[in-house]
């Protein structure tokens, strides 16, 4: 067994599988390191979370119905009078919902899950990386992925993400266990793991749907090469994992599919209100090959407030070099080159190790993460919020931190410290362009991670203080060669430093500025950026709504954005008339008519277009919204309040 000193210490032994330290037997400092790692974690995502808002409203009053509707809560109803859904499954919102349901309806306990979810993915990467490659690699992987800006975006925010994150994690997590494991039979403990890990998969793709699916490559690459047994045993258990995907997924699909249709909410996204067509085109191919029937976005409601950091997509059209541009990169790509690298190089350390060794099968794993995740990314057809990048973020962690472990260990090699060195500059180099997408905040901080960088590569070539045989220091006596020891720390930790501490700043500008609305972005404040903001305070018609009674939507109006911020001021049911753009076909005319006969929803809202605002018929078309939209006009007479056309349909209709 390979023995481990410390961070700076491990030496390495290429020609030898690697042991895995049992947990509660590591060293003090990898114990140490681990308690000051999730610390930190949990105190930077928990920091200021009761002033962070709603965040993203739409999900925010998804999670407020959950709160005052169980049936709500299970279909992830976008009002408490369930007339229709989310555009996403409900996984995520059953989390929060309860949080709300146990300490109170707020913005505190909406975001308190989400928060420990990243504390608890951390962990789990870090006891992922560390089965493979040891605590050091696992400590550096976790602090990568804590300190990337779209991590702590998300596991600060209300959107699916934070629970995707942390299941494909467990998914990788199951795997790794896997694969080292005893037994050669179909049925072991390895099978075991891997139906945990098409659990967590299949519970992904009730979070976020078919996203779930882009890490399945990298798994699925890790099991045959390097799983024990033979090759059928490999293919048998990855089968057993692929039905444990569809059982933990199929369960609620088929329950939705089997409740009676009039006895449930419209599912939102949807053209015909079918679960598996808002899976397999909506919120899957649809987007990746840019066909689907789908919806736009939800049309701005105000005008940008500059104090709120709000919304990016995607830009530029799909290609090989999509996620290395500006809106991308500094979201989830700041250690890009390192894990490149990182990758390349433990490859061909690793080349001559058995098929089962762990150092390989998790640079298998993880690179077939990235590459495959980042393919669909890359070259979807689509555009899409520049935070789906969180996905790539623990396969970029892991990766650098695997690498350069690994590259550490056989630092006795000169071609292993000149990669050490190349990796070193090229991150920081990296660092520096990203650094100089921002260049109004904080100029001077790329220029002095430059110069550390080209410092600690010029100390890492010769090798003399860091090597890690006998012979470090030769012709010296002890007291030198211990001096020279002592300085392998300090390089190792000036190289780190010098790629770590870009993403740890922009991180920190992350955590805090406010966020809201459907596109969130982090980093400092992008005066281009665009995106929805908070939408503008409506005093007279939050108390006009906030008095209604006996009604089972208190209004009614096309789209989600005003029907989601009124009901977070108010606590009000709202229907939202084709759901999250206003375009889907729910409810038609007559349906509307007889919710109006039977005395359902009392008022109609109607936000007319303005000079800086096209309002709730943008694009419309000939969708029910706009049908219903003209037959209360033509019916009823508004009045207006706080800028928005306020129709009483308990009135009588005109003829």
């Amino acid at each position: 067994m390979v023995s481990i000193s410390g961070v700076a210490g491990e030496v390495d032994r290429t020609a030898e599988p690697r042991e895995v330290t049992p947990i509660g037997a590591e060293p003090r400092w990898a114990r140490t390191g681990l308690a000051a790692l999730l610390g930190a974690t949990a105190v930077l995502y928990l920091w200021g979370l009761r002033g962070a808002g709603w965040a993203n409203p739409y999900y925010a009053a998804a999670v407020q119905a959950g709160t005052r509707s169980w049936k709500a809560l299970l279909f992830a109803a976008l009002d408490p009078g369930n007339a229709i859904t989310v555009d996403k499954p409900p996984a995520a919102l059953w989390l929060m919902a309860l949080s709300g349901r146990i300490f109170g309806f707020g913005s505190w306990s909406m975001l308190l899950p989400q928060a420990l979810l990243g504390v608890a993915t951390v962990a789990l990467l870090y006891a992922t990386v560390r089965r493979c490659s040891g605590p050091a690699a696992g400590l550096l992987a976790g602090a990568a992925l804590a300190l990337t800006p779209v991590a702590a975006l998300m596991f600060r925010y209300n959107n699916p993400d934070a629970l995707l994150t942390l299941l494909v994690v467990l998914a990788a997590y199951g795997v790794v266990r896997a694969l080292g494991s005893p037994g050669t039979r179909w049925w072991s403990p390895a099978t075991g793991w891997l139906v945990l890990a098409g659990a967590a998969v299949g519970l992904g793709f009730l979070t976020k749907m078919m996203q779930a699916f882009l890490v399945l490559p990298g798994l699925a690459l890790a099991v045959l090469v390097a799983a024990p047994g033979g090759l059928v045993v490999r293919l048998a258990r990855l089968l057993t994992a692929g039905v444990a995907v569809v059982v933990a997924a199929g369960w609620y699909v088929a329950l939705v599919e089997l409740w009676p249709a009039d006895a449930r909410p419209y599912i939102g996204g949807s053209t015909d209100n079918s679960l598996w067509e808002l899976a397999v085109d909506y919120n899957g191919l649809g987007r990746v090959f840019g066909h689907h029937a789908g919806h736009p976005a939800a049309t701005g409601q105000s005008a940008p407030q500059a104090q709120w950091h709000a919304g990016a997509m995607s830009g530029g059209g799909p290609g090989l070099t999509r996620l290395l541009r500006d809106g991308l990169a500094t979201e989830f790509g700041w250690l890009l080159p390192v894990a490149v690298l990182g990758l390349l190089a433990g490859l061909w350390l690793t080349r001559r190790r058995p098929r089962t060794d762990a150092d390989r099968a998790g640079l298998l794993l993880w690179g077939g993460w990235l590459l495959g995740a980042g393919a669909v990314l890359s070259f979807m057809k689509q555009s899409f919020h520049t935070y789906y990048t969180v996905e790539l973020a623990p396969a970029v962690a892991a990766l650098a931190g695997v690498g350069v472990v690994l590259l550490w260990r056989a630092r006795d090699r000169s071609a292993a410290r000149l990669t050490l060195a190349a990796m070193t500059v090229t991150g920081a180099a990296w660092v520096f362009v990203l650094l100089g997408h921002t260049p109004h905040w904080v100029p001077w901080l790329r220029w002095i991670l430059l110069i550390v960088a080209a410092a600690a590569a010029v100390a890492l070539v010769p090798g003399g203080s860091i090597r890690g045989d006998a012979s470090a220091v030769r012709g010296s006596d002890d007291s030198a060669r211990r001096r020279g020891r002592g300085l392998a720390p300090v390089i190792a930790g000036a190289a780190v430093l010098s790629v770590l501490a870009g993403p740890a700043v922009y991180t920190v500008r992350t955590v805090g500025l406010p966020h809201i609305g459907g596109s969130p972005y982090s980093g400092p404040f992008r005066p281009d950026a665009r995106g929805r903001t908070m939408a503008a305070e409506a005093p007279q018609l939050d108390a006009l709504l906030a008095g209604v009674t006996g009604s089972r939507w208190a209004a009614a109006a096309v789209g989600s954005s005003d029907v989601s911020s009124i009901e977070l001021r108010t606590g009000a049911s709202l229907l939202a008339i084709g759901g999250f753009s206003g375009r889907d076909g729910s409810p038609t005319l007559p349906q509307f008519r007889q919710y109006v006969d039977d005395g359902a929803v009392r008022y109609f809202l109607n936000r007319p277009p303005s000079p800086d605002r096209r309002g709730n018929r943008q694009d419309q078309g000939a969708t029910s919204g706009a049908e219903i939209t003209d037959w209360v006009r033509a019916h009823y007479t508004a009045q207006r309040l706080d800028g928005v056309e306020v129709y009483d349909l308990s009135a009588t209709p005109r003829a």
